[in-house]
């Protein structure tokens, strides 16, 4: 066990080696990939999320809230589709449904078409919440975007989509 460690700690601080020293694209400095890959930024901003839903009494998670956010943009979506739009697998989606569901936050309803198809739909409860978590996910962006220029986030912006579409399937 100790050696496999061993061999893959070496393994990877190769594998990190040439990804940071011999790729002539790479603008990294040795030790800043970690950043990027871990998604710091990401993960700081949605603490920060959960905690402000958290002071305003607010009993939803990050994960269960971007549910309810792509259901606010367009309602009765699948499954399925909640799976593409959030880029999570079907057993995470259907936890994450089932505990909406017990919160009395969507309700599951057959399509008319397909009856094994399951539309997830919102409860007027989860659309009085809208106009209250899309304040406060705005009022955390505004407070993670201190200090950074309309450029600069429009320049980020850009960047990470092209990183994302260099690596979506549509690009393979």
């Amino acid at each position: 066990m100790l050696f496999n460690l061993y061999m893959w700690q070496r393994y990877t601080n190769f594998e990190i080696s040439c990804i940071t020293n011999y790729m002539p694209n790479n603008q990294f400095k040795r030790g800043e990939l970690y950043s990027v890959i871990n998604g710091m930024a990401s993960i700081a901003v949605a603490r920060k999320l959960q905690k402000n839903f958290r002071q305003a009494g607010l009993d939803i998670t990050i994960e269960q809230w971007s549910i309810l956010y792509h259901l606010w943009k367009e309602d009765c979506l699948s499954q399925q589709e909640l799976c593409n739009r959030t880029f999570r697998d079907k057993p995470s989606i259907t936890r994450l449904i089932d505990n909406l569901e017990k919160q009395k936050l969507v309700k599951r309803i057959a399509a008319k078409n397909d009856r094994r198809i399951n539309l997830v739909c919102l409860t007027d409860t989860a659309k009085e919440l809208q106009q209250q978590t899309i304040d406060l996910a705005n009022q955390t962006m505004n407070e993670a975007l201190t200090g950074i220029s309309k450029e600069e986030i429009e320049t980020v912006k850009k960047v990470l989509q092209q990183v994302y579409d260099n690596l979506s399937p549509a690009a393979s």
